[in-house]
């Protein structure tokens, strides 16, 4: 049985661009989930605070309501009255002002948890990447490569 010969540079390094490359695209795709998180959030913040403006205000005081598009119309919001939510799917209910509010502070709360853990994902790919960017200027160079693989080096999945 022979033991497998040891990689030329020239395949070493294509085999490190390659993933170099697959790192890079992970990353991009966790970065527009992290724009999409905070973008969510916004929303999340903007529906409270309307909430909150709403509660605020005299009774049957007349209120700008958004519709989209910086478009509005003028109208009066009955504290009591019921919200509408979505719940996922193109699905929404009617249910009382309180627990919206409360719907909406744990949305937020998963999003943050969420947030975190794509932040600490990122960080980790882009230790990855700068670790086989190394990898890759010390092949260039012709000098001894860095040992271990980018996986035990900077804390793997």
């Amino acid at each position: 049985m022979s033991s497998p010969t040891p990689a030329s540079p020239e395949e070493r390094a294509q085999e490190e661009m390659a993933r170099l490359d697959a790192y890079r695209s992970q990353l991009n795709a966790m970065l527009q989930q992290h724009q999409m998180l905070q973008s969510s959030r916004r929303d999340h913040e903007r529906a409270q605070q309307s909430l909150d403006g709403i509660e605020r205000t005299g009774a049957d005081r007349e209120i700008l309501i958004p519709l989209g598009g910086e478009t509005y119309v003028r109208g009066t919001v009955q504290r009591s009255t019921p919200i509408l939510i979505g719940i996922g799917s193109g699905v929404t209910v009617e249910l009382p002002r309180e627990q919206v509010v409360e719907t909406l502070a744990q949305r937020i709360t998963r999003i943050d948890a969420a947030t975190r853990e794509l932040e600490g994902q990122i960080r980790t790919f882009e230790d990855r990447i700068q670790w086989l960017s190394q990898r890759l200027d010390a092949l260039a160079r012709g000098e001894p490569l860095p040992s271990g693989t980018a996986e035990t080096d900077v804390g793997g999945d």
